[in-house]
């Protein structure tokens, strides 16, 4: 079974719409008839934009865990909470369904993307032949999921907003959310940058 590329059929990647690439239009990129956007059958340098994205995606998640983020302050008495030491919290306080949301969110998500993106790239370069419909899924399924890694900076973005009561008590944004913010978007561009067409070659 040939593939589009080895027929010589691209996609337009803003529209959709199907081009057969003539020899000249390989020569230099031609332009989508309908839209005018630039076609190419794969992504310009896919593999390397993705690649930096991860790794900056990981430099950030780990100062993500390291510093807070956020600090809690009741009654003038400041306390520094980072992402475990709020799950630790709220397991103290016995609020397992949102300690468990807030752990996969935080910390099996984008440890889970980390791996998934990171074995998309090492399985395309190494040109493996097996489970190409499974690595299809998965990057579908890492497209998906990566908005949903957000949901602590939300939760300390509405408690900064919310919690201000003079001295009474006050939360504030910590360095750690805006790293942890940071990683989930260079994970997300990470994943967006990877051609998934390249799978199949």
């Amino acid at each position: 079974m040939k593939t589009a590329a080895e027929c010589g059929l691209v996609a337009c990647p803003a529209c959709g719409t199907i081009t057969r690439l003539s020899a000249e239009g390989l020569k230099a990129p031609p332009r989508c008839q309908l839209c005018y956007a630039r076609l190419h059958s794969r992504k310009p340098m896919s593999l390397q934009r993705s690649w930096a994205w991860l790794l900056a995606g990981l430099l950030a998640y780990i100062p993500a865990n390291i510093y807070p983020i956020m600090y809690t302050s009741v009654f003038g008495s400041s306390e520094p909470n980072t992402i475990i030491g709020g799950i630790l919290v709220l397991l103290e306080l016995e609020s397992y369904p949102v300690a468990i949301v807030v752990f996969v969110a935080s910390v099996v998500v984008p440890v889970l993307k980390f791996f998934a993106v990171g074995y998309l790239l090492i399985s395309i370069q190494g040109k493996y032949r097996h489970r190409q419909y499974d690595r299809a899924r998965l990057f579908r399924l890492t497209e998906f999921i990566g908005r949903w890694s957000m949901i602590d900076v939300f939760v300390v973005a509405i408690l900064a907003a919310l919690v201000q009561i003079g001295s009474v008590a006050q939360i504030e944004p910590g360095v750690g959310a805006t790293a942890f913010g940071a990683a989930v978007i260079f994970t997300m561009i990470s994943a967006i940058s990877l051609d998934s067409r390249l799978i199949w070659d």
